[in-house]
């Protein structure tokens, strides 16, 4: 299994930027895929940027120009740089990833961290 623990989120005002991070434990080995996800109140949560262990890179539209996503293999950690942030990336934002074993490909959930930009 893998356990992932974010960190900084935070209030911050409309053009601010904030850092996130996520530290993985457990089967590390096994990840193949980090990303981080995001859920505002009375939406579905939707991916904001993956990164493989391949350094495959995606991100939403949205968010595209604004955000940054980097990955330290060696400290199993993913970051987010999110910069330019506006009111409508108000959301509590999930690190996520996927691992491979021999039973199949399975995926693990952060608990989840706030990020609330006032206009």
């Amino acid at each position: 299994q893998v356990q992932l623990v974010e960190s900084g989120g935070g209030l911050v005002q409309a053009g601010g930027s904030l850092r996130l991070s996520c530290a993985a434990s457990g089967s590390i080995f096994s990840i193949v895929t980090m990303a981080w996800y995001r859920q505002a109140p009375g939406k579905q949560r939707e991916l904001v940027a993956g990164i493989t262990r391949g350094g495959t890179i995606t991100y939403a539209d949205s968010v595209k120009g604004r955000f940054t996503i980097s990955r330290d293999n060696a400290e199993n950690m993913v970051f987010l740089q999110m910069n330019s942030l506006k009111p409508e990336d108000t959301a509590v934002y999930y690190c996520y990833s996927n691992a491979e074993y021999y039973s199949g490909l399975y995926g693990y959930w952060g608990q989840g961290t706030q990020v609330t930009v006032s206009s």
